[in-house]
């Protein structure tokens, strides 16, 4: 049984809200790449599609791979600080947390053709690389005025309506969320090179996805007459799976500084199973029991399409000098899918008809002085969802440095900072209106590459 089906068998008479992710933002999440990567990937916002060289730019255009002239094994680690502050009726509470990850580890390896042929070089490839952290928590509280609990889980039920206690008038509203977890891609690419100016690649991707929340509402009501009600619901939500999807692209070279960029990534196929839980307590200050209902866990199983994404790029090579590179990726979120669709009538076209089709673009740029190459990046990401405000887009920077010692070693190293704000619905009642959550997140990202 999906979850929204088990608050109405468990929880009688009782009608529980889900504070839990829906399962349109829990398809929306597991669809969204966090841009995780190398620290020169990273200082330049991702803006890699027309470019290569680089292990996190195949999986943007794997025709990047050919580019490759020697043999690289890389791995990267990166540290999050993420900032959050809530705002529920006035009332403003704020969050700070710190994460670190393994978050990248790659290598490839080149063959040069030999004789006459035009296809120059073929390249092979595999990278790990971390899509997404969901490691994060946030707090709200505030007061709506609009209670979820109102009844005397005793009083009201004991078949004597004389006695009814409603506690109508809320003093306090409080929402705790955690969430953990990753989603983590493994690339294994192929790529070469045609004569001196056309290089084409294809991958394929797995992915695996682990998430895990637990969401615990409190409210504390009176009913106007000294009589108090303390109530908490905890939902426990575990989504894990696997998905696969493919990936193929190009790179042009119409002059010798000039670079076009062209890719094409699939949807991805996944097939999850969820693991849901509810736990209720009340407390009332006429009765000393604690009312409580213990609910038990709760499988399903489902699979999930996401969005497949088009990249169009652009860079200019200022010799070795530096350069600058441009990226624009579109991609559909409104032709999501969940499955079975006979269980999930409600959600797609939920999907077909909030979600919508966004742009994003990332520009980034790199200058060497000797061993030195300094970078910097800005990306824009547009909200997937219709009526968001531009507020909810995400906007970013970066910066980064590279050393290279010498040809067999080089280390970088990358700042990025990037924040968004959206809507948190915690309480699915008329007239409420969802918390406002925002959020400013700064990573940073370490490489360590060795050559051959």
């Amino acid at each position: 049984m999906k979850k929204t089906l088990l608050l109405s068998l468990l929880f009688l008479p009782f009608i529980i809200n889900a504070q839990s992710l829906s399962y349109t933002d829990a398809a929306v999440l597991f669809s969204q790449d966090d841009q995780f990567g190398t620290a020169r990937y990273t200082g330049m916002a991702g803006a890699f599609g027309a470019l290569g060289a680089d292990m996190s730019a195949v999986d943007i255009n794997p025709a990047g791979l050919a580019v490759f002239t020697t043999t690289d094994f890389g791995f990267t680690m990166s540290y999050r600080n993420t900032d959050s502050y809530t705002n529920f009726y006035g009332t403003g509470t704020g969050n700070k947390d710190d994460f670190f990850r393994f978050s990248q580890a790659g290598g490839v390896i080149p063959f040069s053709t030999y004789g006459s042929s035009d296809f120059k070089r073929f390249s092979i490839g595999f990278n790990y690389s971390l899509v997404k952290d969901f490691d994060n928590s946030f707090f709200i509280r505030g007061n709506s005025g609009i209670p979820d609990f109102v009844d005397d889980p005793y009083l009201n039920y004991d078949d004597d309506p004389s006695n009814n206690v409603y506690y109508t008038n809320v003093d306090d509203q409080r929402f705790t969320n955690y969430m953990a977890g990753t989603h983590d891609r493994f690339s294994f690419s192929f790529a070469t090179q045609y004569k001196d100016f056309l290089y084409f690649g294809a991958a394929v991707n797995t992915h695996h996805i682990g998430f895990s929340q637990r969401a615990i509402f409190e409210e504390y009501n009176n009913d106007g007459h000294n009589n108090t009600l303390d109530a908490s619901v905890v939902h426990y939500l575990g989504d894990y799976g696997n998905g696969i999807n493919f990936s193929f692209g190009a790179i042009f070279k119409p002059m010798h500084s000039l670079r076009l960029g062209l890719a094409y990534q699939s949807p991805t196929w996944y097939d999850l199973s969820e693991n849901f839980n509810e736990d209720l307590e009340i407390s009332v200050s006429n009765n000393s029991r604690l009312y409580s209902e213990y609910g038990t866990p709760n499988y399903f199983d489902y699979s999930l399409t996401t969005p497949g994404q088009f990249t169009g790029s652009f860079a200019y090579v200022f010799g070795k000098m530096g350069l600058v590179s441009f990226d624009y990726i579109y991609k559909d979120y409104n032709n999501m899918t969940l499955k079975p669709t006979g269980d999930f009538i409600d959600e797609n076209q939920e999907m077909a008809t909030y979600l919508q089709g966004t742009s994003s673009f990332r520009i980034g740029t790199e200058w060497r002085m000797s061993i030195f190459s300094f970078r910097g990046g800005y990306r824009f990401e547009q909200s997937p969802f219709r009526y968001a405000d531009s507020s909810n887009d995400l906007t970013g920077y970066s910066l980064g440095l590279g050393i290279r010692f010498n040809q067999l070693f080089k280390f970088d190293i990358a700042y990025d900072n990037y924040s968004y704000d959206y809507k948190y619905s915690f309480l699915n009642l008329d007239d409420v209106v969802p918390a406002n959550i925002q959020e400013n997140n700064y990573r940073i990202t370490s490489t360590i590459t060795f050559s051959f």
